[in-house]
């Protein structure tokens, strides 16, 4: 049975839109004004090479698509990316052109349901606010790891706004990284 793991960038006021910049929003690259180190580099280096798979919301996955696919490294994380299979849940993006990208159809908490049962590993998710609001409703998230970055921007897409139950999650791990501030939490829902 597959583990379905939220990864996000976010500040402390819970923006996870645009941290690397190549979107529009005014307030994007927040990420890069900060240095995670050799621990953060690590961190999320081991967390995609572990990874079996992707799931993306549509808005995550046509970013990713334009830039992955010409991205290359040393350390093997561009390969990963461009290798390993990668689902997507969107109901309008027409043709999937990234290298093993399949569609999510119908009801995503069943769809998705069904993928963590086919999948050994880990499932990631990044970004993708509006679909992590969904599998966390559905109770279908297993992790979520946040590296949380020593900034407010007053703006940007949040990853959680109204839900319609109190989901409880309990810490696994919680532990700076780099010199400026940059905190990785790591959290697993709490069932009763």
């Amino acid at each position: 049975m597959g583990k379905l793991v939220v990864t996000e960038f976010i500040t402390l006021d819970g923006v996870i839109e645009d941290p690397g910049g190549g979107e529009t929003f005014e307030r994007g690259g927040w990420a890069f004004q900060f240095e995670r180190g050799e621990d953060g580099d690590k961190f999320k280096l081991d967390e995609t090479l572990e990874a079996e798979a992707l799931l993306l919301g549509r808005v995550t996955y046509e970013g990713f698509a334009a830039v992955w696919p010409t991205i290359t490294d040393e350390a093997g994380f561009a390969d990963k990316m461009n290798t390993m299979p990668k689902h997507v849940v969107s109901s309008t993006l027409q043709e999937l052109t990234w290298n093993n990208s399949s569609r999510v159809e119908g009801d995503v908490a069943e769809e998705v349901a069904k993928l963590k049962e086919r999948t050994q590993g880990e499932i990631l998710v990044a970004g993708s606010a509006t679909l992590v609001r969904t599998l966390v409703e559905q109770d279908l998230v297993d992790e979520l790891r946040l590296m949380v970055y020593p900034v407010v921007l007053g703006d940007g897409k949040r990853l959680f706004s109204d839900i319609a139950a109190t989901k409880p999650f309990g810490l696994l791990e919680s532990r700076p990284v780099g010199d400026d501030g940059v905190v990785i939490i790591r959290y697993e829902p709490v069932t009763s």
